[in-house]
């Protein structure tokens, strides 16, 4: 019996001594087990950056469908034959939840000594942006789940905006004099005002998102707010500063490799319809000496089409946006303004719209670099920029989608919003109309087939042209 216990008390011993093994050998010697909450917040900025203006998500895809940009060369996208499989489709996706969604979870996870409220206020507001980035491409997505399950529920898009206004409403009480600072925050250098001004912008913007489907409790989102704590300089614009290699802005990396797009013959025509001086900061002449004005490319067309307008006949977009240092822009002052100018023509606060809508429009000359007065006050008094307040929404529309330029995931949003400009699909398109979402990822059908299929069920077909819950008309 003595020898069975003691080989019982070896086995054991020998158990444990391999279950220690077999711990050492499952951690990872690469990770970091105790993460600086600095360095993940820029990390954040920069990739969510990154997401927002570059490649995939915003001129290989959106950027065409609100026709700011063309494809010369490779029209798919630009055509709409796109599949679930595409970088267009799969990428905000997974680098939403991969990347932005889950470093931000872990700040927020963080005890108060290793990450203040200040920390977890900014995290905060950065995470309720890319779930609005998600949910205005997708519609319905993971996110009460998001981060705690691996098949998460895909809530419908009216519970994610009504859970991003009290995520941001926690924001701002996070956001205080008394939370402490913060390091590592390369937008606002920790600025916590400046941060509660963003959460405040993000508030109207999203009110404004729901304001055709639940005008009322929008207007009550909106007349809470305080209208002072808003972006209120060009100074305020939240933007991500681009430096230099390897931090370039990454359309600037993309035409230093390609040669694939163009500014689109849409906006370049209605700039020169309206005298508009952001023409030439929109683009650069043509490099063909010949052509000695702007040129646009047309969208929608083939391969063959695309090519045969001459690469060196179209413009390219300026310099402004393709420079390795241009900024990534993701809410301007003039947005701001031109949601205010809404808001009173909505009746939910008091104001002039059309004051605030020249404000809008001289906030984004002012930002591309038009401060001459006699420049800014000719283009106001022009008849088709004047502010028609029986056509409220085609003026700041159109407004909108010109300060918008080069911010595609918003004026995608906004466009379906507000119905205006008017767009329509090239000649070679594959579909009728200009596409109103992103096919969800085909990854999401093995990986969580259930709730992506019960989500379908709820919104509508995972097609391009399925509207969702906020797009009305």
């Amino acid at each position: 019996m003595k020898k069975y216990l003691i080989s019982f008390a070896a086995a054991a011993i020998l158990l444990a001594a391999c279950n220690e093994s077999l711990d050492d050998i499952n951690v990872n010697p690469n990770a970091t087990e105790h993460p600086n909450p600095a360095y993940l917040l820029t990390g954040v900025e920069k990739n969510g950056a990154d997401l927002y203006w570059g490649n995939a998500a915003n001129y290989a895809g959106i950027l065409l469908f609100v026709q700011h940009w063309a494809a010369i060369q490779y029209t798919d996208a630009d055509r709409y034959n796109v599949t679930s499989s595409d970088g267009i489709t799969t990428t905000p996706w997974n680098t939403g939840y991969t990347t932005l969604i889950t470093n931000l979870n872990v700040i927020l996870g963080m005890d108060d000594e290793a990450a203040n409220a200040s920390y977890k206020g900014v995290a905060l507001t950065l995470r309720s942006w890319v779930f609005l980035l998600l949910t205005d491409l997708y519609g319905d997505i993971p996110y009460s789940e998001a981060g705690k399950s691996v098949v998460p529920i895909y809530d419908a898009q009216q519970s994610v905006y009504a859970g991003l206004q009290a995520d941001l409403d926690e924001a701002l009480t996070l956001l205080n004099s008394s939370a402490g600072a913060i390091s590592g925050d390369v937008v606002y250098g920790g600025d916590i005002a400046k941060w509660r001004k963003f959460v405040t912008s993000l508030k109207l913007r999203i009110a404004l998102r729901t304001a055709d489907r639940e005008s009322d409790k929008a207007g009550q989102i909106i007349s809470s707010l305080n209208l002072s704590d808003l972006i209120g300089s060009n100074d305020e614009t939240f933007k991500f500063v681009y430096t230099s290699s390897p931090y370039n802005n990454p359309q600037h990396d993309h035409f230093v490799a390609r040669n694939d797009y163009r500014i689109s013959k849409t906006i370049v025509d209605k700039l020169k319809s309206l005298q508009d001086p952001r023409l030439p900061v929109y683009a650069d002449l043509p490099r063909d000496a010949s052509v000695t004005d702007y040129a646009g490319g047309a969208n929608g067309l083939s391969n063959g089409d695309a090519n045969s307008q001459g690469f060196d006949k179209i413009s390219r977009p300026g310099v402004y946006f393709i420079s390795p240092s241009a900024p990534a822009v993701v809410y301007s002052y003039a947005e701001a303004l031109f949601n205010l100018a809404e808001a009173v023509e909505r009746g939910y606060i008091a104001g002039s719209a059309e004051e605030y809508y020249k404000q809008a429009i001289t906030a984004s000359l002012q930002q591309f670099g038009i401060t001459d007065a006699a420049t800014i006050n000719d283009y106001l008094a022009q008849p088709a920029v004047q502010y028609d307040a029986a056509e409220w929404k085609k003026s700041i529309g159109e407004q909108k989608w010109i300060a918008f330029f080069g911010q595609g995931l918003d004026a995608f949003a906004e466009w379906r919003r507000l119905d205006f400009p008017l767009l329509t699909p090239g000649p070679a398109a594959v579909l009728d109309n200009v596409p109103v979402r992103l096919f969800y990822p085909g990854a999401e059908q093995s990986l969580n087939g259930k709730n992506r299929s019960a989500a379908v069920a709820r919104q509508g077909a995972d097609l391009l042209t399925t509207k969702l819950w906020f797009d009305v008309n």
